[in-house]
């Protein structure tokens, strides 16, 4: 380096969540930047046919880049939230975790689920 020239770090920080709300229709994340993301739910089924008390129930670790929902067996990251991922879970894998909470109170049918899905993928493509 010639003398006189300074050198800059680019510093770059990973997104990271502030605070996370749940509704029967949205994933809203507050970011520490100041940006929010907002998704639909429908994007992760297991969230979408969570009970209220289920999708409450989370905990974002890894200062703030990660989001876990204990109760449903659900794990996201700020990042993917941001690059607009959604789940990757199979039919086959949404249904038997379907079948597996029969008699859970507030469950969305069946057919509105993976109906659901269905148009969730096809957006996508």
């Amino acid at each position: 380096m010639r003398a006189g020239m300074s050198s800059s770090v680019v510093e770059t920080h990973e997104a990271r969540a502030q605070s996370v709300n749940v509704s029967g229709e949205a994933l809203t994340v507050d970011l520490v930047d100041g940006r929010t993301i907002i998704v639909p739910l429908v994007w992760f089924p297991r969230l979408w046919h969570g009970t209220p008390s289920e999708r409450g129930h989370f905990e974002v670790f890894g200062e703030g880049r990660y989001i876990h929902w204990p109760d449903l067996d659900e794990d996201l990251t700020v990042t993917g939230l941001l690059a607009g991922r959604q789940s990757g879970e199979s039919l086959e894998s949404l249904g038997k975790w379907l079948d597996s909470r029969k008699g859970a109170s507030n469950k969305r049918g069946s057919r509105e689920a993976h109906a659901a899905v269905r148009n969730a993928k096809e957006k996508r493509r």
